[in-house]
């Protein structure tokens, strides 16, 4: 049976990973959140560079998957390259959606919402270049949003207040209202998507790239010519690198198809 490793810095990749069991149920998922080094968008390149290439080389000895999903944009846009230099199975990582959204405003305005560490990079510049040329973009980075969703996957309540403060300052600048696209440029920020939008009375399209993600996945094990169609999922397993294992947090893996959920020491 085909089998996937996705990792992030904590529960985010779990969006990604929603998507790649949508379309593709008898897929294998061992799931790698590196929660001591979380928040990634606070850490600088060369300590994600340091770290994450030698640590996806050890996880694909441990776990032999077929595809590598780094369901991470900040750890997509500055250790791509070094990832797949580390590691035999090909590499996946996640591209902020600054093309569909440049493609379905109306206004002319999209925001960019994510990390401070991925939208600093020159990586999401090239992709505005690109693809956004012609549209006026606002980028925003926010540590709290993630530590939010990370407590709302641990059990815990949201408070629309927090949320409102993070998205404030995007839509109360002189060109906040003309705004009609976000992109989620961060892999936590979809498993807050209902309460993004109870936050905000404008009307926005929020646009992440797990679906997108989830057919890049489909294609890459099709032309490894891996079967994904046929075979038993047997239980997934989740890897929680630090002492993040509480029952809460262990439920919501489960939540997203995990049975066991494994503490690993770093």
């Amino acid at each position: 049976m085909a089998h996937a490793l996705i990792f992030d810095s904590g529960v985010g990749g779990l969006s990604v990973s929603r998507e790649i069991r949508d379309l593709l149920p008898a897929l294998r998922q061992s799931y790698v959140a590196d929660d001591i080094f979380r928040p990634y968008g606070e850490k600088t390149p060369a300590q994600l560079q340091a770290r994450l290439p030698e640590l996806l080389a050890t996880l694909e000895l441990m776990l032999s998957p077929d595809v590598i999903v780094i369901a991470c944009n900040t750890a997509s846009t500055t250790a791509l390259d070094a990832i797949r230099a580390a590691v035999r199975a090909p590499v996946i990582g996640v591209v902020p959606a600054i093309k569909p959204a440049a493609q379905m405003t109306r206004t002319g305005t999209i925001a960019v919402l994510g990390t401070p560490g991925t939208v600093k990079r020159r990586y999401v510049d090239g992709l505005i270049r690109d693809h956004a040329s012609d549209c006026h973009v606002i980028l925003q980075g926010s540590v709290n949003l993630v530590d939010i969703a990370e407590a709302k996957l641990a059990g815990g309540a949201v408070d629309l207040a927090r949320i409102k403060a993070e998205l404030a300052p995007l839509f109360s600048g002189k060109h906040g209202a003309d705004i009609d696209a976000v992109v989620l440029a961060c892999t936590h920020f979809p498993l807050l998507k209902d309460e993004l939008k109870a936050s905000l009375t404008q009307s926005v399209r929020w646009i992440d790239s797990g679906a997108a993600i989830a057919r890049r996945v489909k294609s890459v094990l099709d032309d490894k010519a891996v079967d994904i169609a046929k075979g038993f999922n047997s239980a997934d397993n989740a890897f929680l690198i630090g002492p993040d294992t509480g029952a809460a947090r262990a439920a919501t893996f489960q939540d997203f198809g995990f049975a066991r959920v494994i503490g690993l020491l770093s």
